[in-house]
């Protein structure tokens, strides 16, 4: 008999069916055995009658956990016994036989709670039961359904999905890199990207004009509730647009997800106001304001527009966020030195493009930065890009790179931008935090299928690990222990 999904048993009232899944729970009444049990779409409660000895017999032996399939005839549920709490509570399956699939030991803690009274060190070792839970299986189906939407609408707007290189190379972007070591290249290394901002740009330059990617990203990073050392980022980028274009079509993105995956959610205003830096800090002290007006409301949104960032900051020892790379160029002397707010690949506005130029007025250059913010978080983040080599290269000399430096870490970029590079800019958003917010989560760990500790361990698969004596071998490297 072919199997059917539980969502489908009242659909079959009267008809003799199979179905599989897991047993969700017991409760014996007599000489009656009822079971629950769930599948990816729903729960249902199975019935075993005493009429049936050896099948009574059978079904007395299951527990919480065991794999089953079930056959038998699906029939309402006698008055009064109608759980309305649950899709299928008007029917029930009278079983008539029944296959044990697999066993299973006591699962460690309760899977039908929402499981946030539970440690997290014992959730993250056994995520695989964790993940059985109805919330969080409905958290990785929203994620799903987020994403195949951007996707679609994208693909509709003639954006073409581009995957590029996870094996590259480590540049100071701000964030520190995971390193790989290359077997084949002894003594050198990859790094895992940060995000793929250097090859979405040189995709302009290839003349695609419009790209996009689900990208998995890597920083080696302090974690906290809004973030992990790997996540997912909607990666974008345009040619031929200026910074308003890039706008407009991420809102319009933004408002129809929401009113197509999420109809009981109200943005507060559209088009989604635009501030600047400068007016953030001063109102709010912050530059990803929650302009919510009622916070007590869990389905208002909040967006807005952060716009006119300062392009460069000074190196301080307070630079706590920026990689060792970068805070080396911080002086002893005392002089300035400067790093880049967001990205060095940014273009600044017009009007300061001089500045630029001339290395004048360093503190006061504006970008065209635009950042996103939805209820006090930070979405997202783009620029319009300098597609001319002249003005990037003028980026890293402000920063105090060595043409040497610049030639080794970016000479790949400013070769390719003066081969005719397009006006071009785009936007990553964070996937991750995004969901969290619209699913109501109170920490990102929520929508992850596999995440991270707090404290960036992997403890159902023992990670970070050591790894064998051939291999470092192999790779040409010495472990030093700390004493």
């Amino acid at each position: 008999m072919e199997r059917i999904l539980i969502s489908k048993t009242p659909q079959n009232k009267g008809q003799s069916v199979s179905v599989s899944g897991w047993v969700w729970g017991r409760r014996d009444h007599g000489k009656l055995i009822f079971i629950d049990v769930k599948d990816r779409t729903g729960v249902l409660q199975c019935v075993f009658l005493p009429n049936n000895k050896e099948l009574h017999s059978l079904g007395d032996t299951l527990r919480t956990g065991f794999v089953v399939q079930l056959e038998g005839q699906v029939s309402e549920r006698p008055k009064g016994m109608v759980n309305a709490e649950i899709a299928t509570g008007e029917v029930e399956l009278q079983v008539s036989n029944l296959i044990i699939l697999n066993e299973s030991e006591t699962p460690p803690f309760a899977l039908d709670t929402d499981g946030l009274e539970i440690g997290e060190d014992i959730r993250m070792k056994y995520r695989y039961l964790d993940l059985r839970r109805d919330r969080l299986q409905k958290n990785i189906c929203t994620r799903h359904q987020i994403l195949q939407f951007i996707r679609n609408w994208l693909t509709e707007k003639e954006f073409v999905e581009i995957e590029t290189p996870i094996l590259t190379k480590s540049t100071p972007e701000g964030a520190r890199d995971y390193v790989v070591p290359s077997r084949l290249q002894n003594g050198k290394f990859y790094a895992l990207p940060q995000a793929p901002q250097q090859y979405k740009q040189l995709l302009m330059v290839a003349g695609f004009e419009k790209y996009f990617q689900i990208a998995r990203c890597f920083r080696d990073e302090d974690t906290r509730g809004d973030r992990q050392p790997e996540f997912t980022q909607m990666d974008m980028e345009m040619s031929f647009v200026e910074r308003e274009d890039a706008m407009t079509l991420n809102e319009a993105l933004l408002i129809a997800l929401i009113k197509n995956l999420f109809p009981e959610k109200k943005i507060q205003e559209t088009p989604f106001p635009r501030i600047s830096y400068a007016e953030a800090m001063e109102k709010y002290s912050t530059d990803k304001p929650d302009l919510r007006k009622d916070k007590d409301d869990k389905d208002l949104l909040a967006f807005c527009w952060v716009i006119d960032f300062p392009f460069f900051e000074e190196v301080t020892k307070d630079n706590s966020h920026l990689s060792d790379e970068v805070l080396a160029l911080r002086s002893s002397e005392g002089a300035k030195k400067w790093t880049f707010t967001h990205n060095p690949f940014s273009k600044p506005k017009d009007e300061h493009m001089e500045w630029l130029m001339n290395k004048e007025n360093i503190g006061e250059i504006l970008t065209t930065q635009y950042d996103i913010a939805l209820n006090g978080f930070e979405i997202g983040g783009g620029s319009i890009r300098n597609h001319k080599p002249e003005p990037l290269k003028k980026v890293f000399e402000i920063m105090g790179f060595s043409e040497e430096r610049i030639a080794s870490n970016f000479g790949h970029m400013l070769t390719a931008l003066g081969y005719g590079a397009p006006p071009h800019g785009g936007i990553a958003w964070g996937l991750d935090r995004l969901v969290t917010l619209l699913t109501g989560e109170p920490n990102i760990r929520e929508v992850f299928s596999f995440p991270k500790t707090g404290d960036g361990r992997d403890l159902m698969m023992d990670a970070p690990a050591e790894i064998s004596e051939k291999q470092l071998k192999e790779l040409g490297i010495k472990i030093k222990k700390d004493d």
